[in-house]
């Protein structure tokens, strides 16, 4: 029975069966403890207890520091989508609706998708970073020695800045993609600027407006969160900061974009 059970172990099955609730065990801890900092976090912040010089200056990091690199991507997406969709869609009748489906597409999905995305690569993984070098440097030790609660100084500015500062990131992004792309369509297939924003007005309305905000909300707050949670469970070293960084840039892609499903199946379903 013994040697059975070891020649089970050494078995293909059972290192892939293994590897499996590895993998399983880790997700959901990792989970739990995003969910556990993001309770204390709330806490703090429907408490008042906020530390604003350091929410200012993460605000600052947050939203201006991202900017040109977020419009950057929003806008050469608008242009790379304009391209490709303005001269066909003029050749076929319908340059009337070139506007109202750039900006349907742009308000709904890629200026806050790929506002997301940006922020993920920029600050998301500075914020992880970051953290994880005072985790394993035991900065975050010593915090806790002076009796500071490192989610209140560490958390707080840095959630309540995403969830602050994502959503006119959003709006200045998209209104740069919507622009960009009433520029692509004239210049690709001639359709004149007064054609696309009247079809625009049509087909943009409030809702729209209103749920790509709410996007930007929670997914500002997501990906600090996730950043700052898999920043301070780092460990082993300059390894451990590398691991932490890439979880934590991961997870924010995978979080946004199951957030992003459930908003279209709620309001667009």
């Amino acid at each position: 029975m013994s040697s059975l059970r070891r020649y089970y172990k050494q078995s293909a099955t059972y290192k892939i069966f293994s590897g499996l609730t590895v993998e399983l065990y880790r997700f959901l801890e990792t989970l739990g403890q995003i969910a556990l900092k993001g309770f204390e976090t709330a806490k703090y912040i429907l408490k008042g207890q906020i530390d604003k010089s350091e929410l200012i200056e993460q605000c600052r990091r947050f939203g201006i520091t991202s900017l040109p690199i977020t419009l950057s991507i929003v806008g050469m997406t608008s242009i790379i989508v304009a391209s490709q969709v303005a001269l066909e869609m003029v050749k076929q009748g319908g340059g009337n609706f070139v506007g109202l489906l750039m900006t349907i597409l742009i308000v709904r999905e890629v200026g806050v998708i790929m506002s997301g995305f940006a922020i993920i690569s920029m600050i998301g993984s500075s914020l992880a970073s970051e953290i994880a070098t005072m985790r394993v440097t035991e900065q975050i030790d010593a915090i806790e020695v002076l009796k500071v609660n490192p989610v209140r100084y560490l958390f707080v500015p840095r959630v309540l800045s995403g969830i602050i500062m994502m959503p006119p990131v959003v709006v200045v992004a998209s209104a740069i993609g919507v622009i960009a792309g009433a520029v692509t369509a004239n210049l690709t297939s001639g359709l004149g600027y007064r054609a696309f924003f009247d079809s625009a007005w049509l087909g943009i309305y409030m809702k729209d407006l209103g749920v790509c905000l709410l996007k930007a909300l929670f997914f500002g707050g997501t990906i600090a969160l996730i950043s700052c949670s898999c920043g301070y469970y780092a460990k082993g070293g300059a390894k451990g900061v590398g691991e932490a960084t890439t979880k934590a840039v991961v997870w924010s892609f995978v979080a946004i974009v199951i957030w992003d499903m459930f908003f279209a199946i709620a309001f667009f379903f």
